[in-house]
């Protein structure tokens, strides 16, 4: 996995304790494509829709992550144990953007532009891996209340190794375009919906037609070789 691709990723999962539920709708540019993302917040619950074929459930609480294969009407459970492992990997063959990020400091630059209505103000920062620019709109109705909502979607057990990729306790309001570039690519995310209308339990739960998959040991997973232990015998 990619540094722009991992750090939308924990983008798209680190926007959960205020009141109420929340539906964000954020549109993505990279590469040629664009694409759209749509979060939903329930109390300790999210729903990520990446493609209308794939769906995430994260339960905060016990830190278990649940892909939907909706066409095949099928799930796959990750473990809390197993996510944080994934993030880890992806650190690892990307070089780990969170250990140099956490050095540099959110920064305005003193540029504005308007985004749906609202004024933003760009804040940028910057480390050896990639370079983050967020424009932040300051008065945005309840932005506190929806950035703090945006605080801990990501499971508990990734909180050590996400640290630093994206920290939204730093911002002064709410980011309405994030970009991140990062070796030669450009990723664009733009939020064009919000709304704090009342979602469904059903909504983050497993619809009961779905068959579970069990997911493959972890190394296999990954492509790599499990390593051989030593004999016993003498």
């Amino acid at each position: 996995m990619n540094v722009p691709g991992l750090s939308l990723i924990i983008t798209a999962f680190l926007l959960v304790t205020a009141r109420g539920d929340l539906s964000l709708v954020q549109k993505v540019e990279g590469s040629g494509s664009v694409s759209q993302i749509t979060i939903k917040l329930k109390g300790d619950k999210a729903r990520v829709e990446v493609t209308p074929q794939v769906t995430t459930l994260i339960d905060r609480k016990t830190g278990d992550m649940l892909t939907l294969m909706n066409a095949q009407k099928k799930f796959v459970r990750i473990s809390a144990d197993k996510s944080k492992a994934i993030v880890e990997m992806a650190n690892k063959y990307s070089g780990d953007p969170a250990a140099t990020a956490e050095k540099s400091m959110l920064k305005p630059t003193g540029k504005k532009e308007m985004i749906h209505g609202y004024e933003a103000e760009e804040y940028v920062r910057e480390s050896p891996a990639l370079k983050e620019s967020y424009w932040i709109a300051l008065q945005y109705p309840d932005s506190a209340a929806i950035v703090k909502q945006l605080q801990s979607v990501i499971p508990a057990a990734w909180n050590e190794v996400a640290k630093g990729v994206l920290d939204f306790r730093d911002f002064p309001g709410l980011p309405l375009r994030t970009i991140i570039k990062a070796d030669g690519k450009e990723i664009i995310s733009t939020i064009t919906s919000i709304k704090q209308d009342a979602l469904s339990d059903a909504e983050f739960s497993v619809p009961k037609d779905f068959q579970e998959l069990k997911v493959p040991n972890l190394q296999e997973l990954l492509g790599e070789k499990p390593s051989v232990a030593p004999s016993t015998k003498p």
